[in-house]
């Protein structure tokens, strides 16, 4: 790790996910300043095929990878590996999904 690196959890305001209804989750990443969301959107870290290493996942399992340069944020959108409520289910609404997210290093 440089001295110029930094975790996304240092640099995000909110780092939260949720469930896209029970077959998907979503994970939201805002930031408070233009300069933050531009530093991880130039960065060039947040790709699918990241999202899949962290996640264990196959490239057809991420929906969506979304920057939304209005509200300095973006969007990942993933297959659940299993549905909401479903028995054996560990964390019903999703809400505990975000943590692999957390010490990705940014430049």
């Amino acid at each position: 790790m440089s001295n110029s690196e930094i975790s996304l959890f240092e640099l995000a305001k909110v780092l939260r996910s949720k469930n896209s209804g029970p077959f998907e989750l979503t994970l939201d990443v805002l930031f408070d300043s233009e300069e933050k969301y531009e530093r991880v959107k130039r960065s060039g870290v947040i790709t699918v095929e990241r999202i899949c290493e962290l996640y264990n996942i196959q490239k057809e399992d991420v929906h969506h990878l979304i920057f939304f340069d209005q509200a300095l944020g973006f969007k990942v959108t993933m297959a659940r590996d299993i549905s909401s409520g479903t028995v054996g289910d560990r964390d019903v609404y999703g809400a505990q999904q975000h943590a692999p997210l957390m010490k990705l290093m940014i430049p």
